[in-house]
């Protein structure tokens, strides 16, 4: 049996064409919120050298041994909170996300063009995505993955994914891979104009927090451009907006462990705003295009009562840009170049 895979019931002149294929990906979400697939979903994820840069043996350790016997019964609690109807809130949006954007690309006259939706972890995953394009036919595929600034535990991982798969291939596809999309014109509009929007109904708040998933501060001494680019995000924004640079302040999320990870955090933060007397804030997450749990549960609830609890009085989540519009156009212009 050869150890690479192909195609094989089709002359390669017919089967093979010039069709298009955008392989759309986001992080990713356990199957079902409960302990047992929150274990097997943390599992691969933490799993990920990307995420965790200690000594591998060390590590897998400490995970095996400690954080999988602990932690996924804590996250299925969380993960619980914002579980719907149609499961997971990532996964169902970019689905939403993929199908809006491929209709989008037919609408322009790109009928040779399939979209398909994958996840970095879980389900469904990224060989099952590339796969389902090369069943197609297509050998010519654009790798979109939906983080708009570049890091290495996002993008660097899912090109490590895309590899993967594609060196067990014989026939290895024509690859544009998408590595950010962090200060593009439409990109930057699309989150202004949700801004504004919020501003129009609610009025203008004393501060707006632009909030980035965080990552260890070493990772930026390493060389990672993470935190530049959320910051050329955030002064672009404001630009976009014409609002005072002093209204807005960038801050970092999500951290986990005792390393100290990229500042301000978002959570102290918020702890410290009241003390200064600004009790009415918006706070926006630019990094996530789909609300997942990161906004859902712990901006919109655990760093509301966080602020709240410290003596904040107004506190608004502006949502993710998810499937609007303008963020679906912003995404066509990201790909149609190669189209």
């Amino acid at each position: 049996m050869s150890r690479f895979s192909a195609i094989t019931d089709n002359p390669h002149d017919q089967r093979f064409n010039q069709k298009t294929g955008i392989l759309v990906t986001n992080l990713g979400s356990p199957d079902a919120p409960t302990a047992k697939a929150l274990r097997v979903y943390l599992a691969e994820f933490l799993s990920d050298p990307r995420i965790v840069e200690i000594p591998r043996l060390i590590w897998l350790m400490i995970l095996h041994g400690i954080i999988l016997r602990v932690r996924p019964k804590k996250s299925a609690k969380a993960y619980e909170s914002i579980w719907t109807d149609n499961g997971s809130p990532l996964v169902h949006i970019t689905k939403q996300q993929a199908s809006k954007l491929s209709k989008l690309i037919k609408s322009e006259g790109y009928e040779n063009t399939e979209v398909v939706m994958a996840m970095r972890y879980g389900n469904p995953s990224i060989e099952s995505g590339l796969e389902a394009l090369r069943d197609k036919g297509l050998t010519r595929i654009i790798v979109l993955p939906l983080y708009p600034q570049y890091s290495s535990p996002t993008t660097g991982s899912t090109f490590d994914a895309v590899a993967t798969v594609l060196k067990k291939w014989r026939w290895v596809p024509e690859l544009h891979f998408i590595n950010g999309y962090h200060k593009t014109p439409k990109y930057i509009s699309a989150l202004a104009a949700s801004i504004a929007e919020d501003l129009r109904e609610h009025g203008t708040p004393e501060k707006i927090v632009f909030s980035y998933h965080g990552m260890p501060k070493q990772f930026l001494s390493n060389g990672d451009p993470y935190h530049c680019l959320c910051h050329q995000t955030t002064n672009l924004v404001v630009k976009e907006l014409g609002i005072d640079k002093d209204l807005v302040i960038t801050t970092f999320q999500s951290r986990f462990g005792k390393a100290e990870w990229l500042k301000p955090y978002t959570d102290a933060t918020l702890t410290d705003f009241p003390k200064q007397g600004i009790k009415n804030i918006a706070i926006v997450s630019p990094a996530f295009s789909a609300d997942c749990l990161e906004t859902l549960e712990e901006l919109e609830e655990e760093n509301r009562e966080i602020f709240e609890h410290a003596g904040g009085e107004h506190y608004r989540y502006i949502p993710a840009l998810n499937e609007r519009d303008d963020h679906i156009d912003a995404l066509y212009d990201v790909v149609k170049t190669l189209l």
